[in-house]
C-alpha cells in the first residue's frame, strides 16, 4: 500500500468526473495493479472518502468482466462496523470509479512492521473484531478468499475495517459436496472451490496441494496465519519456497520460547491452522473462550445465525457433482 504522503494530483478527466458527482480528489493512499487509491471530500455528506479508480486499459478482461463485477455486488450488499463500507461505483468508457469508506489508521501490517508484536489485549481486539466480520460474511454465504494483514485497515480509533473484496464470492447456500480432502462431516460452510484466491503466505494446505477446497476454511485458516503474527510479529510460514511452504503447513506450528502467548491464544491459533477436517470453522472461532474474553458483549446475534446455517438439510442427498465454477 502506498504511504498517505504521496502527492499526485488525478488528471482533469478523474477531476471532471469526480467533480460532476461531489467529489474533491486529494493526495494517493494506495496503488494497486490496475489502478490507484486516493482520499476525497464528498462535498454533499461533508465527509472523507476513499475513491479506487480503475484504469480499463490497464486491467485484464478477466478483471473487469468477472472479479470487478462480483466485487461489486458483494460490496452493495455488506453493511457492518468492521467492514469497509461500500458508497457508489461510477463508469465511464475508460475507467471505473469505487466509493469507499475512508480508513484513516493506515493497515495492520504497517502496524506490525513499525511497532512489532501486538500485545495481546490488543491482539484480541483486533482478532475478535476481524471475527465478527467475517462471521457476518459467512453467515450471509460470502466467502472473503484473501484475508491478509495488509487487507484489515484501521479506522482512527484503531478499530479493523476487513477491506479488499476484489476475490470475494457469493456461495450458493444449498450446496452440497462428496468426500474430499477439505469436507467436513457436518452440513454447514460445506462448499468446494477451485479458483486459488489470495496470497501464498495465507493459503491452507489444501490450495498449496491444487485440490478442491472449502472456502469457509481457508478463510478461517487465513485468520490463523493473521492471529499468529500478531502476537508473533512473523508469517508463521516460510513462503519464499513453495515445497518449503507445503512442507511447513502440514506440520503443527510453532512459537518462538521468548515470546509471552497464552496457552488460550496458542491453543486457537492450533485449531485453525490444521488439516481441514479437523479446522476450526467460523462458528467454532467465535464461540472460542479466548475470542470471548476479547467481545465487548456476547455474541449471540452472530451465532444464532451462523447456527441456523448448520441445520441439517431437508434432503439426504449429499452427492451432487463437484462445483467446478470459479
Amino acid at each position: 500500500m502506498g504511504k498517505g504522503d504521496v502527492e499526485a494530483p488525478p488528471t482533469s478527466a478523474y477531476r471532471s468526473v469526480m467533480e460532476e458527482y461531489g467529489y474533491e480528489v486529494g493526495k494517493v493512499i494506495g496503488n494497486g495493479s490496475y489502478g490507484t487509491v486516493y482520499e476525497a471530500y464528498y462535498t454533499k455528506q461533508k465527509v472523507m472518502v476513499a475513491v479506487k479508480i480503475i484504469s480499463k486499459k490497464k486491467a485484464s478482461e478477466d478483471y473487469l468482466n468477472k472479479f470487478l463485477p462480483r466485487e461489486i455486488q458483494v460490496m452493495k450488499v455488506l453493511r457492518h462496523k468492521y467492514l469497509i463500507n461500500f458508497y457508489q461505483a461510477i463508469e465511464t468508457t475508460s475507467r471505473v470509479y469505487i466509493i469507499l469508506e475512508l480508513a484513516q489508521g493506515g493497515d495492520v501490517l504497517e502496524w506490525i512492521q513499525r511497532y512489532g508484536a501486538c500485545s495481546e489485549p490488543l491482539a484480541g481486539k483486533w482478532f475478535s473484531q476481524l471475527t465478527l466480520g467475517i462471521a457476518y460474511l459467512h453467515s450471509k454465504g460470502i466467502v472473503h478468499r484473501d484475508l491478509k494483514l495488509e487487507n484489515l485497515l484501521l479506522d482512527k480509533r484503531e478499530n479493523v475495517k476487513i477491506s479488499d473484496f476484489g476475490f470475494a464470492k457469493m456461495v450458493p447456500s444449498n450446496q452440497s459436496v462428496r468426500n474430499s480432502p477439505s469436507y467436513r462431516q457436518v452440513n454447514c460452510f460445506s462448499h468446494l472451490s477451485q479458483t486459488y484466491c489470495g496470497s501464498f503466505a495465507y493459503a491452507c494446505p489444501e490450495i498449496l496441494l491444487g485440490l478442491p477446497y472449502n472456502p469457509f476454511l481457508s478463510d478461517t485458516w487465513s485468520m490463523g496465519v493473521i492471529l499468529y503474527t500478531l502476537v508473533v510479529a512473523r508469517l508463521p510460514f516460510d513462503d519464499t519456497n513453495l515445497k518449503k511452504l507445503l512442507k511447513e503447513t502440514q506440520k503443527e506450528v510453532t512459537f518462538p520460547p521468548n515470546y509471552a502467548i497464552s496457552q488460550e491464544c496458542k491453543n486457537l491459533i492450533l485449531q485453525t491452522l490444521r488439516q481441514a477436517t479437523k479446522r476450526a470453522t467460523i462458528l467454532d472461532i467465535i464461540k472460542d473462550p479466548w475470542v470471548l474474553k476479547f467481545q465487548p458483549e456476547q455474541p449471540t446475534h452472530e451465532i444464532r445465525l451462523l447456527e441456523a446455517m448448520c441445520q441439517p438439510p431437508s434432503t439426504t442427498n449429499r452427492h451432487q457433482s463437484l462445483e467446478i465454477s470459479t
